[in-house]
């Protein structure tokens, strides 16, 4: 049986490239459209929840399904976190905050986004729980073992490696 070319231009083994192609343009055109901003977010429990299932329903229409055993099935969980090696939206989303993090905490004084972040409110608050705001940032360093912050920021090249780090973190 011949094949042709102009309906399956790629054989068999060229798939990995293709994969590695969908991945690249899921993460320079997909990804900042969905995070734009996330830098600044304060994410609840349901955000962090929600944003994997968008990302895993990306990767699966990208991927498509597989006939195994006489049927179509579309990838596993599991699947799609080992051919993304394990990176998700979220370890992303809190690797950027930390990164926003160093770049105030480095901030002259007179600058307005370092006044904003550490100033003191005065009055009161609503009734009801506090909303989130930029302290789980510090918690998300703590549960990384990442201690006194502060003196790292300075050198950005410890920094980096901690942004790395959290990007690649199980827990966080």
């Amino acid at each position: 049986m011949e094949i042709n070319i102009a309906y399956f231009p790629i054989s068999l083994h060229d798939w990995r490239g293709v994969w590695s192609t969908k991945i690249r343009l899921y993460k320079t055109l997909i990804r900042p459209v969905v995070t734009y901003g996330a830098e600044t977010w304060t994410m609840t429990k349901k955000e962090e929840q929600a944003l994997p299932i968008f990302e895993r329903k990306i990767f699966r229409r990208m991927y498509g399904a597989k006939y195994e055993d006489g049927e179509w099935k579309s990838g596993t969980n599991r699947e799609l976190e080992d051919l993304n090696k394990g990176e998700n939206i979220v370890k992303w989303i809190k690797g950027q905050r930390i990164s926003w993090l160093g770049h105030l905490e480095r901030m002259e004084e007179d600058r307005m986004n370092k006044k904003i972040f550490t100033q003191k409110l005065e009055g009161t608050r609503r009734r009801g729980r506090p909303r989130k705001g930029w302290r789980e940032v510090g918690r998300d360093l703590q549960v990384q073992g990442v201690r006194r912050w502060t003196e790292l920021v300075i050198d950005r090249e410890k920094w980096r490696g901690i942004i790395r780090q959290a990007k690649a973190h199980s827990g966080l």
